[in-house]
């Protein structure tokens, strides 16, 4: 599995990606001049500072009384004052530059040229012929060791020479040299301060440190080894360079090879999809199958192809040990990126995990709950400060020091406040796959504070509901009766719907523990008046809890369908009218321009999935891939966000397996034309592996795996058929004509 060019990158959007979580790179491929740009997770721009208005708690009751007054325009204007963090913008994710190779060649003519990434080992390899020489360079990035390997090779002897160097335009302190270990580096960072390190090495010819550039002549064969730190983690990061770097280069680069195969391919082997196509395309570069699917062709062998590179993005971006995966994983190539590049929590990092259980990589779940610890006792501040509340909560933003003020001071998404809650949602879904009794204790607080503060912040309406008040539906607008157009509202549809998630899997979590008996207690009586989701005039579900018409019907943020996915308050078996509704929303949405953004073609796959509509779910993924796709398969905003490969890949696995903590549903919304397929090592709730093959659109077997006890229907269309298993128990599923027959292994 592979994707592959018969050109260099004209841009980074053409790039190729590799990295271990901690360490990014795009691999440009230039044959003579190559530019491989560089991140590490932790560059970012600056210290934690605590932003919070001073005069948030004080003029809260104000901006309450207005809105209850109908003056909505002075509520927003006081809540742009008086709500927005001081400063309002918290710390950006950043580029920590680019290391330039020139070779030095016998001639400018290029041949039988190719760049690659095999996504089955995690390598970027590009090949060509200069002069009647053919030449390889071979690059990767470990994570056992922490080092980016570039290995380049020729057919010949001594026909290695080049120089390179690394460079962050004006955006360093300190440019140096280690001749004795064949190395170059670069310092610099406000708060945060980072080296860049590179070391050479070579077989036969010479290495030699001449300024800021490292040279190499007549070599046989040449190794650069790429590594770099920074103070968030450690004290002295130049000396955690040399240590890395020397530790690599004192082994065989083979043996790096090894290693970094091994751990690689112990995630990325765990689950592989093949919808049966036309091989014949695989012969075709990615860039031309791309187009052809742009043109309206057909290439199933894509959709294999994104579903392993969005495995392969998640491994590379989000690793145990590494921070979670931004608004573009760990790839950014600016100072400062749109969003900030980022932690944007009112969907798109929670969109970023969404395929990590389902697809088989629950470890790299665990920087997302890492960053939730992080946030904690910022969180706590923030709501003691800004709401008076216990608990913890957050806004629509976060960075890599858990700031949980609002950010920016745009009344449409800044002054919401349900960023933790969504947050926290995934603890009780990562234990429902998982059945770690261990890992829920551990972040059980969390949970239990997330829901404090809405114990604390929640007001009764007028129908005596539990509203959170002020709030917004994300970075949507509607018409006020005033006629104004305007975004905060007295609850929302994704608020209640959120906090509905969140109650339950805290009082699941309480009965499981055993502990925090009297607070599931008290979250199953709010819980009775939580807002449930309601169908408005036309229809479609209601976005705010008045039915106020929308100002842009055809909005990329779907929010008030949150209970249909990723919640699980929607199903089409036990709430079908609200299932109906569900999909009126989605066509209205649609039919004025929705799915416009990649993100939000993701969201929309994952929807008509839940819905058990296939054909719907099918060509949304050709839209994806048609509209939101650039030639590297990155995901397109535009800009390039990480989301959308994320939640594309969640769609596509809920399109062949749905789960709940006893039921599990084969093939639930499988379109016609991927009639032939297979695919193994998907996850269940209720830890279970699955895997699947069908024939002619139709379930051929299904082969069950169970980690633990479990008890619970599988169903496949109409029939469905009981299972108790024992931890380690396989079973075979074959489809009868009217039933289901389980055979044990």
């Amino acid at each position: 599995m592979r994707l592959w060019y018969e050109n260099p990158a004209e841009d980074w959007n053409s790039a190729l990606p590799l990295g271990n979580g901690k360490l990014g790179a795009m691999v440009f491929g230039r044959p003579l001049k190559e530019r491989i740009q560089l991140n590490e997770d932790s560059v970012w721009s600056g210290d934690f500072r605590d932003r919070v208005n001073p005069d948030a708690r004080e003029k809260l009751p104000e901006i309450r009384r207005l809105m209850e007054e109908g003056k909505i325009r002075q509520a927003e204007n006081l809540a742009k004052l008086a709500l927005a963090a001081t400063p309002e913008f918290e710390r950006m994710y950043q580029t920590l530059g680019d290391i330039y190779l020139e070779m030095e060649a016998p001639s400018e003519n290029v041949e039988d040229y190719c760049r690659q990434l095999d996504l089955n080992s995690a390598l970027s390899t590009v090949t060509y012929t200069c002069g009647g020489k053919k030449y390889q360079r071979e690059t990767y990035i470990s994570a056992p060791h922490n080092v980016m390997v570039i290995r380049l090779t020729a057919q010949k002897k001594a026909s290695i020479s080049f120089q390179v160097r690394m460079h962050r335009g004006r955006f360093f302190d300190s440019s140096l040299q280690d001749k004795e270990n064949q190395a170059v580096y670069y310092t610099g960072g406000e708060g945060i301060r980072f080296c860049s390190m590179l070391r050479g090495a070579a077989v036969g010819g010479s290495v030699e440190v001449v300024g800021e550039y490292l040279t190499v002549t007549g070599a046989d064969e040449a190794v650069l080894y790429w590594t770099a730190a920074t103070t968030y983690r450690v004290e002295d990061p130049v000396e955690e360079c040399r240590r890395v770097l020397k530790a690599a280069a004192a082994l065989p680069e083979r043996e790096l090879w090894q290693a970094h195969l091994q751990d690689y391919r112990e995630l990325y082997e765990k689950s592989t999809l093949t919808l049966s196509g036309d091989e014949k395309l695989e012969e075709l570069p990615t860039d031309q199958r791309l187009a052809r699917v742009q043109k309206g062709e057909t290439d199933l062998g894509l959709v294999n192809l994104y579903y392993a590179f969005g495995r392969y993005l998640t491994i590379a971006s989000s690793r145990p040990g590494s921070l979670p995966s931004t608004l573009q994983g760990i790839w950014n190539d600016k100072m400062e990126p749109a969003w900030d590049s980022k932690y944007t929590i009112n969907i798109n990092t929670e969109m970023n995990y969404w395929p990590v259980e389902p697809c088989n990589l629950s470890q790299c779940h665990q920087p997302f709950f890492e960053l939730l610890e992080k946030m904690y006792p910022r969180g706590r501040e923030v709501a003691e400060k800004m709401y008076g509340a216990r608990g913890f909560v957050a806004h629509h933003n976060t960075d890599l020091w858990g700031d949980c003020a609002p950010q920016d001071s745009c009344i449409s998404s800044t002054y919401w406040m349900m960023g933790a809650a969504w947050m926290c949602t995934h603890i009780w879904e990562r234990y429902e796959y998982t059945l770690d009794r261990e890992f829920l204790d551990r972040y059980f607080y969390l949970l239990r504070d997330a829901c404090l503060f809405f114990v604390d912040f929640l007001t009764r309406d007028e129908k005596g509901r539990w509203v959170v008040f002020p709030t917004l539906s994300p970075e949507n607008t509607y018409r006020h009766p005033s006629g104004e157009n305007a975004c905060l509202a007295k609850g929302c549809a994704m608020d209640s719907q959120i906090l509905t998630e969140l109650f339950q899997g805290c009082v699941q979590a309480c009965e499981v523990l055993g502990k925090e008996l009297e607070l599931a207690k008290e979250l199953k009586e709010r819980l009775k008046d939580l807002p449930k989701p309601e169908i408005a005039s036309n229809g479609t579900l209601k976005e705010w809890l008045e039915e106020y018409p929308e100002v842009e019907i055809g909005h990329r943020h779907i929010s008030h369908l949150f209970a249909l996915y990723p919640g699980h308050q929607i199903t089409p078996e036990e709430t079908p009218q609200l299932a109906d509704a569900a999909r009126k929303t989605l066509e209205r949405r649609l039919s004025h321009g929705g799915g416009h953004t990649g993100w939000s073609r993701a969201w929309i796959i994952n929807f008509w999935a839940a819905l058990g509509d296939g054909e719907k779910a099918g060509e949304n993924v050709r839209l994806l891939l048609d509209r939101s796709t650039l030639p590297n398969l990155f995901d397109n905003h535009p800009p390039f966000q990480i989301d959308g490969n994320f939640g594309g890949v969640a769609g596509i696995t809920a399109m062949l397996l749905q789960s709940s903590s006893h039921k599990v549903k084969l093939l639930p919304a499988l379109p016609q034309d991927w009639a032939d397929g297979k695919v193994a090592g998907i996850r269940a709730k209720g830890g279970l592996t699955v895997d699947l093959q069908w024939v002619g659109g139709t379930l051929e077997k299904a082969w069950v795996t169970a980690d633990h006890p479990y008890e619970g229907v599988l169903s496949y269309q109409d029939r469905q058929i009981e299972l108790r298993l024992n931890p380690g128990d396989k079973v075979e599923i074959l489809p009868e004509k009217d039933s289901l027959v389980c055979r044990t292994l």
